[in-house]
């Protein structure tokens, strides 16, 4: 998911929790998948906008079944979901952001996921995960991101590097080495402080063998391998290989384009924005896997689809579902979005199968971890993203700061 600004209202997510409790449907008899009725979907962002093509190609190959998308924003999504929630009228499809679904299962708003209809092994494990909450399954795939490392090939030359960075240790000496080697003003481009800094963080913390909640949801994020993450990460401030001044809205790719910054991490989309912004530098930039410290692990973003809960369209909806996430639905949405597919087998055909820069991102979700479905993700990262602030900007060591976003996280598990 391109993630939202937090706009959680905590009053409305407790009144909604309590609304919807036990609550797995209304109770209305389901019509069957062929009978003529009306679907309602909900997608968010440019998802949103793509979707309505896609339902009117569905709706030509089933008649008697209407699709009616409904485009949301993703800065509003989280609370009309919730409003719509609490009144249980949520759409009998929905697009759920990988830091959504935890909290809308938790309230008993989502219809479980048929397994034998949607097979585990058919998507990129981390997508599939992001779908469970309590050892249920309540989303399917839809499509899938990750940040790889994205690096000026011609000021590698420059700097005397034979290609791109292989590890963590290599990775902090080609900064160095693009600075004082090849003019640019910084190393390496991460995020200092503010929301969502826990994304640029991910490579480093995941590399490490550190997570922020273990697979069954303890947190974890003051483990060794954290610290060691976060005091790795810091260093390229206080050596002066990154810009500690966190600017919102800051586009890396204006700095990428002069050599001022040579690295940064980032997704998918990026490819084609460099390629038709900045053509003057095509054949200059190439994209690597996440450097390895432990391993070469990533963070998995995306989003899945779902089915209400109250819904009396679900064999419908599945089916819908199905046209969306199976191989050639998969591949259709990329050729329409450039949403990279969760479903493996839409790889294996067209510039999916070709295209190096997409080998490296497919390479790298094979790794990529998926931080576990929780109904308070949103706040659990916040207390990671002031935990880096704190350190980035020299208020704190890297210990006492996840120390104290550890207990903080605990905390609101209350």
């Amino acid at each position: 998911m391109h993630r939202a600004a937090r706009t959680t209202s905590l009053a409305l997510v407790a009144a909604s929790a309590l609304t919807l409790t036990a609550c797995g449907g209304s109770g209305k008899t389901d019509v069957g998948a062929d009978d003529k009725q009306t679907l309602t979907v909900w997608a968010m962002g440019t998802e949103g906008e793509k979707l309505a093509d896609v339902a009117k190609a569905y709706e030509k190959a089933h008649p008697g079944i209407t699709v009616k998308v409904t485009p949301v924003g993703w800065d509003v999504a989280h609370q009309k979901l919730v409003a719509a929630a609490a009144a249980r009228k949520l759409p009998d499809v929905m697009q759920m952001g990988s830091s959504y679904l935890g909290e809308f299962a938790d309230m008993g708003a989502l219809e479980p996921v048929d397994t034998k209809a949607f097979k585990q092994g058919d998507f990129f494990p981390a997508a599939w995960d992001q779908g469970i909450y309590d050892s249920q399954v309540y989303g399917v795939p839809w499509y899938v991101d990750t940040r790889v490392l994205y690096y000026r090939t011609d000021l590698a030359k420059k700097a005397g590097l034979g290609g791109a960075p292989g590890t963590m240790a290599d990775l902090q000496k080609a900064a160095e080495a693009y600075r004082d080697k090849a003019g640019a003003k910084w190393g390496l481009s991460i995020q200092p402080s503010g929301l969502d800094a826990v994304q640029s963080f991910y490579p480093f913390l995941y590399s490490a063998g550190g997570a922020i909640l273990d697979d069954s949801g303890k947190p974890v994020v003051n483990s060794t391998a954290a610290v060691k993450a976060l005091e790795n990460y810091s260093s390229y401030y206080s050596k002066g290989l990154s810009d500690k001044t966190f600017r919102p809205g800051y586009d890396v790719m204006k700095d990428f384009n002069t050599g001022a910054v040579p690295m940064f991490f980032s997704g998918p989309w990026i490819v084609g924005l460099l390629n038709d912004n900045y053509p003057d530098i095509k054949g200059k930039w190439a994209v690597a896997p996440v450097p390895a410290d432990k391993a070469s692990v990533s963070y998995a973003g995306g989003s899945s689809l779902a089915i209400s809960a109250d819904s009396p369209h679900k064999a419908a909806a599945e089916n819908f579902i199905t046209y969306l996430t199976d191989a050639k639905g998969q591949a259709d949405w990329y050729e329409r979005t450039k949403d990279l597919p969760a479903n493996t087998q839409a790889w294996n055909g067209g510039e999916l199968a070709t295209d190096e820069n997409l080998a490296v991102f497919r390479k790298q979700m094979e790794t990529a971890k998926a931080l576990p479905a929780d109904p308070k993700l949103t706040e659990i990262t916040s207390k990671v993203d002031e935990a880096i602030g704190s350190v980035t900007q020299g208020k704190s060591s890297a210990k006492a700061a996840l120390d104290k976003a550890q207990s903080s996280i605990e905390s609101l598990a209350g």
